[in-house]
């Protein structure tokens, strides 16, 4: 059995089971400066999610009749609406200004970029996505990572200092390589300091989707990417810049926004790095190159607490002692 145990200081929960030890970091937008985007897929293959579908209310008495007279009583939302209403309002509470870019794209000829605009996580009711303008022919996804990281810039200057984006798509990508390539000049820019750090979340949909494709990209250690060391002296603090990509796929549009959700979660920086040690004062874990907003590890039999330190600081919380129940309970 398991039990949670409050949490204090810089953790927000805290949930342990046989060793396995769950901490989640408390994550303040106000210091970290995140600054989040949602790009949803505006490809032709799409059109069907976002149609908005008459509603006759079958379930009740005379729906059969409405539904054969025509006579609809309103319209269903689309099937990409409530999802994307769902992250906006979820990621916002990390945004470091509760404001999120949310745009489509593979749009037109399938490069453009459709915004709709900063949208406030608070007034998500309020927005309607009935999908682009233009629906695109291709899907192509470099322009979309090429706004964001314009978008990301002028953000700087307000205040941002890490960016992350979402990407859902339901369809083969048209420039797999050509992303490969820009995001080993993200990462080059990364280090040496023209970009501050960047995670790219992308999530695809459906049975259309190439899997391999996607682990292509979000697989490759972009570290290494020619051009990315300094020249001389002690490397850019930036310079473990590892993964820049994470993904997951869904079968189903209603299963995105979860999924985003822990992702993020899972893989948000919160800091350049820890060290994690047991009761007794003994290393259990370290995280060198960055630190993320859920840390898993195992801990020792007996061990009552663990250390975090991060920073130069220190930070001991108490592990929750596991329930025992006896058969006869």
């Amino acid at each position: 059995m398991s039990k949670h145990e409050r949490p204090t200081g810089i953790f927000s929960d805290i949930h342990a089971e046989e060793g396995e030890v769950r901490a989640t970091l408390l994550h303040d937008p106000t210091v970290e400066g995140l600054e989040m985007a949602i790009y949803m897929d505006g490809s032709g293959s799409m059109s069907e999610e976002y149609e908005y579908k008459k509603d006759y209310q079958y379930h009740k008495p005379g729906g059969f009749w409405r539904w054969l007279t025509g006579k609809a009583v309103g319209t269903l939302p689309n099937q990409v609406e409530p999802q994307v209403q769902w992250m906006l309002e979820y990621l916002a509470t990390k945004d470091r200004n509760g404001l999120l870019r949310v745009a489509y794209w593979a749009c037109g000829m399938g490069q453009d970029i459709e915004v709709i605009g900063e949208l406030r996580g608070v007034d998500v009711k309020s927005y309607k996505f009935p999908g682009p303008q233009k629906m695109g022919a291709k899907t192509y996804l470099k322009p979309a990572i090429e706004d964001f990281i314009a978008y990301l810039r002028t953000q700087v200057a307000e205040g941002a200092q890490q960016g992350c984006a979402i990407f859902i798509t339901d369809g083969v990508l048209d420039d797999a390589e050509a992303v490969k390539e820009y995001s080993k000049w993200v990462a080059k820019s990364i280090v040496d300091g023209s970009l501050p750090r960047v995670n790219f979340v992308l999530v695809g949909v459906g049975d259309a989707v190439d899997e391999e494709q996607l682990e292509e990209i979000c697989h490759h250690d972009y570290t290494g990417s020619r051009g990315v060391q300094g020249g001389g002296g002690s490397p850019p603090l930036n310079s473990g810049v590892g993964h820049l990509w994470c993904h997951r796929i869904a079968e189903e549009i209603t299963e995105v926004a979860q999924l985003v959700a822990v992702l993020v979660d899972e893989n948000m920086t919160v800091a350049a790095g820890g060290t994690v040690y047991d009761d007794k004062g003994k290393v259990i874990k370290v995280y060198e190159a960055r630190l993320p907003a859920v840390l898993e590890f195992t801990v020792p039999e007996g061990c009552a607490s663990f250390t975090l330190e991060v920073g130069g600081q220190r930070y001991t919380q108490v592990i929750p002692e596991e329930e025992h129940h006896d058969e006869d309970d």
